[in-house]
């Protein structure tokens, strides 16, 4: 075992602190859920002159480098390096809650776009889709518990839980861009 990694292994566990992390984590989650069932009925006018047509290109440009970021914290972590693990998720979380305010702005200010292929590529469109949606709202509470977990010393829990919550951050962040590159024909 290496020295960083001994060093971060010593540290004593902040269950307190973990307690209260894991409230926020709870009730941020309820926000992100009321606003993105609520962004279907509720449109806000944007201010005269100002555009979200950028919008869905850098979300996809977000979730991907969320995607980067997080094949690229598995080989640190497997390095044993893990300050550059933090670092990377950390950005990777940051990047999400960046990709997540923008997106529900997006959504409250501009009509849906609907996907216009038909056939297979429909339905593989629509496969994609729904499981990126499924995938994503199971998964923000998890990610917020695993990053949690790491962020006070609980590493058992934290390596329990990422074991099976990083492929599923990670498919959410693959997915998103592939359903915007289908869908971007019909923008």
């Amino acid at each position: 075992m290496n020295d960083e990694r001994t060093q971060w292994l010593q540290r004593q566990p902040q269950t307190e602190l973990a307690k209260k992390l894991g409230i926020f984590a709870w009730i941020f989650s309820a926000i992100v859920m009321i606003l993105v069932v609520g962004m279907r009925e509720l449109r806000l006018p944007m201010p005269f002159g100002i555009s979200t047509d950028l919008l869905p290109p850098f979300h996809a440009l977000l979730n991907t480098l969320v995607s980067i970021l997080l094949v690229a914290s598995l080989v640190a972590i497997k390095l044993g390096k893990i300050s550059l693990h933090r670092a990377l998720i950390l950005r990777a979380v940051i990047l999400s809650v960046i990709f997540l305010l923008s997106y529900v702005v997006y959504h409250i200010t501009t009509d849906p776009t609907r996907f216009g292929g038909t056939g297979t590529i429909r339905t593989v469109y629509f496969i994609l889709l729904i499981t990126h949606i499924v995938a994503a709202a199971v998964s923000l509470p998890f990610i917020l518990f695993t990053f949690i977990a790491a962020w006070t010393n609980q590493f058992d829990k934290h390596r329990k839980l990422a074991r099976w919550v990083f492929p599923l951050w990670l498919y959410v962040a693959v997915t998103g861009p592939v359903c915007y590159w289908m869908l971007k024909p019909y923008y």
